[in-house]
């Protein structure tokens, strides 16, 4: 490193500091710890497992409707911990590569505003809600949800509180985090939160006509379920924020 001396040192201090590039993967790491926990459940389930292990891992940590039809004491403990497990697992590449594009893109600034802990519970809640609000309106199936899909919907929706903001403002990935919570009402007077919400809450309606779309693996997609998380998301945020809640 040279020094330099005098009226050039003197000349250099008054300039502004450059501005320094942010990395273009830039996880928070509760982030980078759910999508390698995903991937490794992936990875196992796909190269370790016959297909007999397979149909009981999933029977095991997959999210049943008909499970809450049946008495709990006549049925093992599966009931328990399947309204959260059902969340890291999925079909395959495809159904992971995509659930977890999305993640990174909403799950980032999330988790960047609400911390480690306060990310963590919502990921719990908004499994639940997701789960439960499938089975409402799918009471008694004996089809097994899985995927992170209900929670990335939930993300999107605690996103749109925050990371989109009005007119003349712009977000940025170093400080969108830190932008002001909007109210309900605020947020949906908001022009890109009210597209946005619309083209998502179509796609879904799509999807529930039985039109495929990237990130199908070939079964049904649970659009009840990303549509249950996605206003859990949108209209609860409040509640998992750092600043005072004001719904």
């Amino acid at each position: 490193m040279t020094h330099h001396e005098g009226g050039e040192q003197q000349e250099q201090s008054d300039q502004p500091p450059p501005r320094q590039k942010q990395p273009v993967f830039n996880l928070p790491f509760i982030l980078v710890a759910v999508l390698g926990f995903m991937i490794a459940l992936q990875a196992g389930s796909t190269y370790l497992m016959s297909d007999e292990m397979y149909g009981q891992f999933v029977f095991t940590f997959g999210f049943i409707p008909a499970r809450y039809t049946v008495p709990l004491s006549q049925q093992g403990l599966e009931w328990l911990w399947t309204p959260l497990t059902y969340s890291f697992l999925h079909g395959g590449v495809e159904h992971i590569l995509f659930n977890g594009l999305w993640l990174m893109a909403f799950g980032a600034p999330v988790a960047r505003r609400i911390g480690t802990a306060r990310f963590a519970v919502f990921w719990v809640v908004s499994a639940g809600m997701s789960a439960f609000g499938h089975a409402a309106l799918d009471w008694g199936s004996v089809t097994v949800l899985i995927g992170a899909s209900g929670v990335v919907s939930a993300l999107m929706g605690a996103a749109c509180r925050f990371a989109f903001p009005p007119r003349g403002q712009r977000y940025h990935p170093a400080f969108g985090h830190t932008l002001p919570r909007q109210g309900i009402v605020e947020a949906l007077s908001n022009r890109t939160v009210l597209i946005f919400t619309l083209m998502w809450l179509a796609g879904n309606i799509i999807v529930a006509f039985g039109v495929p779309l990237f990130g199908d693996v070939g079964g049904a997609v649970a659009w009840d379920a990303h549509i249950f998380g996605f206003f859990f998301g949108f209209l609860f945020f409040a509640l998992f924020d750092r600043k005072p809640v004001d719904l």
